[in-house]
């Protein structure tokens, strides 16, 4: 089964349940079939063949998520850039995915058009949507396609492209296999009920984004898009739309809770929540069972292989990313980023290494596009190698500890960065505060905090409330920054590389001691 048909049994099963809201849009499964088969025939026309890329550079809204749609339904391979991309990243993946076509919308309409002529997509092959240029309307004014295409689930339907933290962006080509199993565990392992209707705010470029674009689909649920976050206007969706499941990183959960009105604002209708992309602080776990309830997912995997971990156990166990997911198998290796680790090289359980995961998952890629070297630094003998630093405990659950090149070295002693962070963030004097080592010529590495602060931090105040806390004192951070903004990226990963680089804007009031 393919993702166009896996839609249309969706629709003929509940045609007349709402399926998408957008603003004063809103479409029922009969009525968003039918756009998404004519979207599709306007793609046909436009000359885009099964297995061709479309790439679409637009926010979270209805014409994005039915391009997504339509480019299963036509078996293209849907291929979303993120919209915060320059002129140059957008050509890169324009020109790397050899994309045939390319939609988007006015949010980057001046990076996107730089982008298509320096790589050739000119003319009907670059398609403003509804903000700019050509109307979306007019894309959809061809013939329809009579419905899903005979493409197999073995073929590719989704490219993401990663985040880049650490140089080009990497393309993840999934198929339509791996994509509706991918889905299913996201629906099993949060135990989604049928017609659950759900907020879409992680963008659809992202991972995240697409699980809920297709778990609302396949459950027959609503989904509602939400182009432009903020923590208010989530607080307001969930409000006005009776939100049910929301699936978010930790970075909006902080916002969200930190919103002064919060205790005054009725999310009672979320029965459903859940975190993935990276590790949440203790302290902020707390909150978000205290607000949301304790059936709070922790969901650990990535792009190239959806699930790693999962577990609901985070009043219990804060933060633990829990047990392998339904179709996977996790090894803790030597973690050494300097050596070719083999997966059968395994540390004792307890013991911190880097973790790695079996291929053999039907929600796992087969491979970087065309990126044979990122094959061989990632893929060994079967197995995936995340990056992520981490142990599995007496009871089997796996815990996800920071990355193995971001592990500080001070002194001899291994200091895990995020066990600082959460620390810091437990004096309620930071809105976020980030971890890092800097070159020290006594140390080796320098434990260094870069905050975002709340009114009466201070470095001397921080560090007095440190030496009160659990920590350990050789953790205590021995210089700090306060921060106007931490770096981060569109899905909201923390970009350590960039303070370690000096990438940052120091914050007037504040005596930094970096």
């Amino acid at each position: 089964m393919n993702l166009g048909e896996a839609f249309q049994r969706a629709a003929a099963r509940a045609p007349d349940a709402e399926a998408i809201v957008d603003g004063d849009r809103r479409q029922t499964y009969a009525d968003w079939y039918d756009t998404i088969c004519r979207t599709a025939g306007g793609l046909v026309a436009r000359g885009i063949r099964p297995n061709d890329h479309l790439a679409v550079v637009m926010k979270n809204r209805w014409e994005m998520a039915t391009l997504a749609w339509a480019s299963y339904m036509s078996g293209v391979i849907f291929t979303p850039i993120n919209w915060r991309s320059t002129a140059d990243e957008i050509a890169y993946c324009l020109e790397d995915s050899d994309a045939v076509l390319c939609v988007y919308d006015g949010s980057c309409e001046n990076a996107v058009v730089q982008a298509c002529n320096d790589t050739g997509l000119t003319g009907d092959k670059a398609i403003a949507a509804a903000d700019a240029g050509e109307c979306f309307s007019e894309l959809m004014s061809a013939d329809p396609v009579a419905g899903p295409s005979s493409v197999l689930d073995t073929d590719t339907a989704l490219m993401l492209y990663t985040s880049g933290t650490t140089g080009r962006p990497k393309g993840v080509p999934r198929s339509h296999k791996a994509e509706w199993s991918a889905t299913a565990s996201q629906i099993m392992l949060n135990e989604y009920p049928r017609m659950l209707s759900q907020l879409c705010v992680m963008p659809l470029f992202h991972t995240m984004g697409m699980r809920t674009l297709e778990a609302s689909a396949l459950l027959n649920g609503k989904m509602v898009c939400l182009p432009d976050y903020s923590a208010a206007a989530v607080l307001d969706t969930i409000e006005q739309e009776n939100i049910g499941g929301i699936f978010l990183v930790p970075t909006m959960y902080h916002d969200i809770l930190n919103q002064p009105d919060i205790a005054q604002r009725n999310v009672s209708s979320v029965i459903r929540s859940g975190f993935a992309g990276m590790t949440m602080a203790p302290s902020l776990v707390e909150k978000c069972c205290n607000t949301f309830g304790d059936n709070f997912l922790n969901f650990y995997g990535s792009s190239e292989i959806y699930t790693f971990a999962a577990s609901n156990r985070q009043r219990e166990k804060p933060a633990a990313a829990g047990k392998p997911g339904l179709y996977q198998e996790i090894r803790i290796v030597t973690g050494d980023p300097d050596r070719r680790i083999m997966p059968d090289e395994t540390v004792p359980k307890g013991n911190v290494g880097e973790i790695i995961v079996n291929l053999n998952s039907p929600d796992a890629f087969a491979g970087y596009w065309k990126r044979p070297d990122a094959d061989e630094k990632a893929i060994r003998q079967g197995w995936y190698y995340t990056g992520d630093l981490g142990r599995v405990d007496e009871d089997g659950d796996v815990w996800v500890l920071g990355r193995v090149d971001d592990m500080i070295i001070s002194g001899g002693e291994n200091i895990n960065p995020e066990e600082v962070e959460d620390a810091l963030l437990r004096t309620n004097l930071c809105h976020s505060a980030v971890v890092v080592g800097l070159p020290d010529d006594r140390m080796g590495q320098r434990v260094t905090a870069f905050v975002e602060p709340r009114v009466g931090a201070s470095a001397g105040i921080l560090d007095d409330l440190l030496k009160k806390s659990v920590l350990a004192n050789f953790k205590r951070p021995r210089a700090y920054a306060f921060v106007e903004t931490i770096p981060r990226t569109a899905s909201g990963k923390i970009l350590r590389r960039k303070l370690r680089n000096g990438e940052y804007t120091l914050m007037a009031g504040y005596e930094s001691t970096v």
